[in-house]
């Protein structure tokens, strides 16, 4: 078994170290967009009602994906249909 001594530089090495992790850790935001979206979070951004979404649906001017009865919306979409493109 090795013996092996931690000096007070190296201590001040490793603290500098570990704060600049951990800042650079509250620093950088993750990503808290989601890609698909259910109706509430369509209607929230696009500041419309169900029906709203439900016609934009149907008339196929936002497409969806329904997963066990309840429709998502990917985000691109909707930003695509806010910018004026059509997918």
């Amino acid at each position: 078994m090795s013996i092996e001594i931690i000096t007070k530089d190296d201590f001040d090495a490793f603290r500098i170290t570990l704060l600049n992790d951990i800042r650079n850790l509250l620093t950088t935001k993750p990503d808290d967009r989601k890609e698909w979206l259910r109706c509430a979070d369509v209607r929230r951004i696009l500041k419309v009602s169900t029906g709203t979404v439900q016609n934009l649906r149907i008339n196929g001017k936002l497409k969806s994906q329904k997963v066990g009865g309840i429709h998502f919306y990917q985000l691109s979409d909707i930003e695509k249909m806010l910018n004026g493109k059509r997918g």
